[in-house]
């Protein structure tokens, strides 16, 4: 019995003491060989993207006055396209605010000169020096409509003097899609070679989580592989991959820039920082483009909310290799993502994330049933021994060795196993993991209300018992909001500890009063939602516990 407990306690503070450690110290600096980061770079003939710059930092609002713009809408996002260097470089979704309660909109794209730049440019480059080719300084043209709708496209046009020119027709979806169409049309009578590319350019990294749970930076799936890398690893150094397919891009927590390149196609994707972070592709091999004809090829950016029906969508009607790792899942794949298909389903069926997470939490206690009642029969006898192994510790104090021959007849006569009480506990662990990991990287969690004082199901829960949950005009120190459903779950745990054979040791039994009040405390910055799942789990715990317990009778020695 003790052995049976001292398992169960290292167990659930190992878990609880690492997913500390994840989530909330700061991770480790490693230095990595240069055969773990990726794989030999691979050189192509293709052309470089590089070119001198000369940027004078300004605001965002100065910044997107400096140009003529053409504005794009739909039901999902409002910006605009600059006219110089024809970049995407303004964007915000219109259905997500900065923080809860606010009206301010969330802002991703920024134009290159003011200090949040992050942009996304395309086009054709060329090996030949002698021809003129669009850069980011190039003023483009507007040909018929200006403005950018799901239901009207826009045409822009740049022409050097050696007659050739350069032409981009850009469409959206309803949604977060951009599709962009570009040609090269020649009317010499000269032949030319051009590569098609995309570049996603920031100018410096985002205040990130920092946790080992969740990547942000830059990102890629080529050729079936998930490439993520830090912007710390890439300031240190650059990555380059030939693939056949994939795409690439930058993610945050919640959002998503991404290039797609033309189908059926070998590009090198390349990430590197060069005093601002950038991802990009080149098409390895060039399109020919003969006398008076033209050339065409077509990508498709997408700049997302991860939303995981648009992601899922985007990857299958597009069909994008892997795209929907664009979602940070993590190793539990193959049990988070279904969690997540479990608690939206109830959502829409009940209309609230928390009474979403509270159905799930009743489905997987049903889950488990089999197991616990198993589980819940072995504690229960163990309790109803704990009299008669009293009495074999008396009997046996100055005898080691027949202590131990005595208890384990007395196990293997009433069909006890010490060690099953732990398996409950084990099996919980992926679990718990697994819905963190729901409640932390998806964005349909993200400001998602429950009853009462809890309006963020992905944040902690904000009332301390210090201030009397708000009722003393006070505000506490961060380390002391230990909330009300924190202390719900620390109350239900040291109930459903009474409900366990005690240890005969007193130092042990102790220790083990005082681990629900641990808990409360490491447990009390998780979000809310994980909070509520851990709360009820032990009343349906305790529940089933109580029932199986009034049902096992054990006959003992007399």
């Amino acid at each position: 019995m003790e052995t049976r407990n001292i398992i169960a306690a290292i167990s659930l503070s190992a878990a609880v003491i690492l997913l500390y450690t994840l989530f909330f110290a700061p991770p480790p600096v490693t230095k990595e060989s240069i055969a773990e980061k990726s794989k030999t770079e691979q050189n192509s003939d293709a052309p470089s993207l590089d070119q001198k710059e000369n940027v004078t930092e300004i605001s965002r609002e100065q910044a997107l006055g400096e140009s003529e713009r053409i504005q794009f809408e739909n039901q999902s996002i409002i910006g605009s396209i600059s006219l110089k260097g024809a970049a995407i470089d303004d964007l915000t979704f219109k259905e997500y605010n900065v923080v809860l309660n606010s009206n301010e909109k969330v802002n991703l794209l920024a134009p290159r000169n003011s200090k949040e730049g992050y942009l996304i440019e395309s086009g054709f480059i060329t090996t030949d020096k002698n021809i003129e080719i669009p850069n980011s300084n190039s003023i483009w043209s507007v040909s018929g409509n200006n403005k950018l709708t799901a239901q009207s496209p826009i045409k822009l046009t740049w022409a050097n003097d050696q007659g050739i020119t350069f032409e981009k027709e850009i469409s959206i979806d309803d949604k977060f899609l951009f599709t962009v169409t570009q040609r090269v049309i020649n009317s010499t009578n000269n032949k030319y070679d051009f590569y098609s590319y995309g570049q996603i350019i920031r100018n410096e990294a985002p205040e990130i989580t920092n946790f080992y749970i969740l990547h942000e930076g830059l990102v890629a799936t080529l050729d079936d592989e998930l490439i993520e890398e830090d912007y710390d690893d890439i300031e240190e150094k650059k990555f380059t991959r030939i693939a056949q397919k994939g795409w690439l891009g930058i993610g945050d927590k919640y959002w998503i820039t991404s290039l797609i390149p033309p189908k059926e196609k070998e590009f090198k994707t390349t990430f590197d920082y060069k005093n601002k972070f950038r991802a990009n592709f080149v098409a390895t091999e060039p399109l020919q483009l003969n006398s008076n004809s033209s050339i065409e090829d077509k990508m498709q950016i997408i700049v997302a909310a991860k939303r995981v029906d648009v992601i899922d969508g985007y990857a299958e009607s597009l069909k994008i290799d892997k795209f929907d790792l664009t979602i940070d899942w993590g190793f539990l794949y193959f049990i988070t993502k279904p969690l997540f298909f479990g608690i939206d389903y109830f959502f829409k069926l009940l209309g609230n994330y928390g009474l979403a997470i509270i159905a799930i939490t009743i489905c997987i206690r049903l889950a488990f049933f089999p197991l616990a009642n198993f589980s819940f029969r072995s504690m229960a006898k163990m309790k109803a021994l704990t009299p008669e192994m009293t009495r074999l510790k008396e009997l046996h104090k100055d005898d080691k060795m027949k202590l131990q021959q005595a208890m384990m007849a007395l196990y293997k006569k009433e069909k006890v196993n010490p060690m099953s009480g732990c398996l409950p506990i084990l099996v919980q662990i992926p679990v718990f993991f697994a819905l963190y990991k729901v409640l932390f990287v998806t964005i349909e969690m993200r400001h998602m209300p429950f009853y009462g004082w809890i309006q963020d199901l992905s944040e902690r829960d904000p009332t301390s018992l210090f201030n009397l949950f708000g009722l003393l005009p006070y505000d506490v120190p961060s380390f002391l909001i230990i909330g009300a459903w924190p202390i719900a779950m620390g109350i239900s745990m040291w109930v459903q500890m009474k409900l366990n054979p005690a240890p005969t040791d007193p130092m042990q039994a102790k220790i083990f009063m005082f681990f629900p009040l641990f808990l409360t405390i490491i447990l009390a910055p998780f979000p809310a939602g994980l909070v509520i799942y851990w709360t009820v789990n032990n009343i349906l715990t305790m529940a089933q516990q109580v029932f199986i317990m009034k049902r096992t009778t054990v006959k003992t020695a007399t």
